[in-house]
């Protein structure tokens, strides 16, 4: 198992640390721009080996796409990162081009493999990979919601006074401050609604917490966040190239789905060795409807800004 990580930055690098630790696979290939930054990460990283007890091989290489040739997964971390009161979209113009020209150089060499595009705006990174390459849809997925959630789960944990592991829920929609729908009401403690624990008034305050939790880092970091964004792409790759069938809410290209078309959003999916393996569809309440239409609206306002 060969994974690919474009982008040898706090995200990139985080991720291949993670991924290393997990020790599920056999290559991670952190790939950057900059001469000698990825190879210095992966030798730092491979210094962790014996310390962390990982047999993982961490390659680094400067902007050598043929090193990465048959690699299973590919994560496009590439782009800048958000500046403190900068927006996803603000981003747009920027990251565009290196998106559609990284995308092309992976799957040039590694034809059958799955892309997990981490760059912002997220989802209309992952629509414009979608755009621009000739993938089928299964093997292109925006990492945004599986981040979201691991967020939301952080803030229900803490209104609850109860530990991480306690709680389950799940954010859909856009991966944006405004577009993101935290489902409240279907998130629970040890299978209890947390309806039942939290007042109307504090779940609103937790999902717009939520909402906002990229902003706010990036405002006390001066840059965006990297350990939980590294974290929740490992655990995209890991179900992919362990054949996990988990359940995790990604950026998928939609044909009808929610009622949606032509957009790449955040919903519920089922990934495996095939990559996207199955959109799930939840019912949805009037309320929780009309916020992922209002997603979607503005998804597709930023995908007109795109040039295909």
């Amino acid at each position: 198992m060969k994974v690919t990580i474009v982008g040898a930055g706090a995200v990139g690098a985080s991720c291949a640390e993670y991924i290393a630790i997990k020790d599920f696979a056999s290559e991670v290939v952190l790939l950057d721009i900059k001469e000698g930054f990825a190879e210095g990460k992966a030798m730092d990283l491979m210094q962790t080996a014996t310390l962390n007890g990982f047999d993982t091989k961490i390659t680094g290489v400067t902007n050598d796409y043929s090193r990465t040739a048959g690699s299973d997964v590919v994560v496009i971390t590439s782009g800048i990162p958000r500046k403190p009161g900068m927006t996803r979209e603000e981003l747009i113009g920027i990251n565009a081009n290196i998106v559609k020209e990284v995308s092309s150089n992976l799957i040039k060499h590694s034809p059958d493999t799955v892309v997990i595009v981490v760059s912002n705006p997220m989802d209309t990174m992952t629509y414009l990979v979608h755009k621009t390459t000739n993938l089928p849809k299964n093997r292109i997925i925006g990492m945004g919601g599986a981040l979201d959630s691991a967020r939301f789960k952080y803030r229900l944990s803490e209104a609850l006074e109860c530990p991480p592991s306690d709680v389950d829920g799940m954010v859909i929609g856009g991966h944006s401050d405004t577009g993101m729908v935290p489902l409240t009401r279907l998130a629970t403690r040890n299978s209890v609604p947390v309806t039942a624990f939290l007042s109307e008034e504090r779940l609103d305050q937790v999902s717009e917490d939520t909402k906002v939790g990229g902003a706010t880092l990036t405002k006390l970091l001066g840059t965006s966040a990297w350990y939980a964004p590294g974290a929740a792409v490992s655990a995209l790759v890991q179900a992919i190239a362990c054949d996990q069938k988990k359940m995790f809410p990604c950026s998928a290209l939609l044909e009808g789905e929610y009622g949606l078309e032509d957009l790449c959003i955040g919903v519920p999916a089922i990934l495996g060795r095939d990559g996207l393996e199955k959109i799930v569809e939840i019912e949805l309440n009037d309320a929780e409807k009309a916020k992922m239409k209002e997603s979607a609206e503005g998804v597709k306002k930023t995908n007109d800004l795109l040039e295909i």
